[in-house]
């Protein structure tokens, strides 16, 4: 067994191995879901094919519509854009309109909000389209931060700190990233205005504080401190002040995830011998243990709708994705033996992201459709998405 002292130096950068078998699962069954068939005609205006190119991209990978002709599709959206604004519109197989709506911006965000817009008037869910990713890459030979928006496009190194730059939490809103930076020679928690590109150290206690996770309102950040001995659940705000201890247990804290309500935070511990997933209420408390049937589980990540926890497990030699349904069920597996850690939903709590073989994969949990976003970058991993 892995020592609690191996475990909290690797928890910071990566997760570590186990040589625990873990029980047996079944692994999810994926079929073809329900689609709505759409058309999509060529948008007209200035910049009307790179609207068009990002708005069918959007809705291929929303896992929603079935694209096809005019004729066939129960649904046609389409419209004109002057470079300014475009003009979105989409009627339904009689011809009657069932959105119009002007969007501003340039040709990607206008598509973006075009193609969430047509995802909830169509299927009353949130989309995902206009979204940020947070990751690590080790393309300078150090770990540093990138940022690219949600679907792998505009990928741009926000750190050069020539060291170690880890453990990445994008704010809900995509505003402000905070991560686990060496700057001073220990691990401390940073946060970046991404706007404007203002750094500031906001944890900064003796010890190790490290993996920040914003709460639902930007308002917190849970943490692992060290500053009492052992690596304990914190929650601070997020200008650094105002910490408070969740945990009190002689086993290892980390990898905090907020529920979509602020109330609870479900993270990981060794507490009781190999890593496993709790959780804990946002004031503190004693952690509850999540049954999972796999005896290592780590970095558990809520889904927005609060419904899923998403974690990497052990098994057979290599990292999977499973998910546990909060609402009972068996825990199921998401990917097969490819070596897949770092889950990170999507704000439409259907799509998450993940790290193998050193690329970032988006995978759609409905289908099992798998699509490669982002890789030639070194190594990637630690996976972060607005939401």
């Amino acid at each position: 067994m892995m020592s609690k002292s191996c475990f909290a130096i690797l928890a910071l950068c990566a997760v570590a191995v186990s040589n625990a078998v873990p029980a047996e699962p079944p692994t999810i069954t994926v079929s073809k879901s329900d689609t709505i068939s759409l058309a999509l005609t060529p948008i007209d205006g200035a910049d009307g094919a790179a609207v068009s190119a990002v708005l069918r991209n959007d809705l291929m990978l929303s896992g929603c519509f079935s694209l096809t002709e005019a004729g066939k599709a129960g649904t046609v959206a389409g419209g004109s854009s002057d470079g300014g604004s475009l003009h979105g519109k989409a009627t339904d197989h009689s011809g009657g309109t069932i959105l119009m709506r002007t969007y501003d911006g340039g040709p990607r965000e206008k598509a973006h909000a075009f193609a969430n817009d047509l995802v909830e008037t169509l299927t009353g869910k949130r989309g995902m389209a206009g979204s940020k990713l947070g990751f690590v890459a080790t393309h300078t030979g150090h770990k540093e931060l990138y940022m690219a928006d949600y679907d792998g496009a505009n990928v741009r190194q926000m750190t050069r700190d020539n060291g170690i730059s880890v453990a990445p939490a994008l704010s809900r809103d995509g505003r402000v990233l905070a991560y686990t930076g060496y700057l001073k020679g220990y691990a401390d928690i940073y946060r970046i205005d991404l706007a404007g590109g203002a750094r500031q150290r906001i944890v900064k206690f003796p010890g190790t504080n490290s993996g920040a996770a914003f709460s639902p309102d930007g308002g917190e950040i849970a943490c692992t401190v060290s500053k009492d001995g052992n690596p304990e659940l914190y929650v601070v705000g997020a200008g650094g002040a105002n910490a408070r201890r969740l945990t009190h247990t002689p086993g290892v804290e980390s990898s905090p995830s907020w529920s979509p309500d602020g109330r609870e935070i479900v993270y990981c511990s060794d507490n009781d011998g190999s890593p496993q997933i709790y959780r804990i209420s946002a004031g503190g408390g004693r952690g509850e243990h999540l049954t999972t049937g796999y005896s290592y589980c780590t970095k558990p990540d809520w889904s927005p709708d609060g419904r899923r926890i998403a974690f990497d497990i052990r098994e057979g030699g290599a990292f999977q994705i499973a998910m546990l349904e909060l609402a009972g069920g068996p825990v199921r597996l998401l990917t097969g033996a490819d070596d897949a850690r770092d889950p990170a939903w999507g704000p439409d709590s259907r799509h998450l992201v993940y790290t193998a073989n050193g690329s970032l994969i988006m995978l759609d949990t409905q289908t099992g459709r798998k699509v490669k976003l982002i890789d030639g970058l070194g190594s990637i991993s630690e996976p972060t998405w607005s939401r």
